[in-house]
């Protein structure tokens, strides 16, 4: 009797060290969001993606016209630095949504900033002014892996803004 209650208290133990372990493995389904330590600013240190995820990339986008009365070729055509990350990211946000993703989904930005005219170097401030509208909020907390490049110029000559993104389903 007594190696019977040895080997069922020993079962027992072992199934509550399997149930502790399977519980404290992290998800291997899910994306993994790892936060750089020690910093607030709003971009991801890593992100993991799980083997049977699906990534989809954007190609890159750029602004929209916010003002069609402008005079072609004026900075008021497609506005500041600013106006332009809200737009692209709007743009954006549409071509996910018409791919059944969300802004949530992204999870690695590439992008592309031109020195305003009359500027010696890209509006980093501008940029991010548009970017925490969209990432880092109460409404869409996630954030994604990110890079910012100072670039000659883009395809158009107004375009201060392009950009790139790679989401995840």
């Amino acid at each position: 009797m007594k190696s019977i209650t040895t080997l069922l208290a020993a079962g027992s133990l072992l199934l509550a060290t399997a149930c502790a372990t399977a519980t404290a493995e992290p998800d291997e389904t899910s994306v993994k969001r790892h936060k750089t330590p020690g910093s607030d600013f709003p971009i991801l240190m890593a992100v993991e993606v799980p083997a049977d995820a699906t990534l989809v990339y954007l190609s890159g986008t750029v602004p929209q016209r916010i003002n069609p009365d402008a005079e072609e070729g004026t900075p008021a055509e497609y506005g500041d630095t600013k106006a332009q990350t809200e737009t692209t990211l709007k743009a954006i946000e549409a071509k996910l949504e018409s791919l059944d993703l969300s802004m949530s989904d992204v999870i690695k930005m590439q992008v592309y900033l031109v020195a305003p005219e009359g500027s010696d170097s890209m509006d980093f401030a501008g940029f991010m002014e548009g970017y925490v509208q969209f990432f880092g909020t109460e409404e869409q907390p996630n954030l994604p892996t990110r890079s910012v490049f100072e670039v000659a110029g883009l395809a158009h000559p107004d375009w201060v803004v392009e950009i790139e993104v790679a989401a995840v389903r």
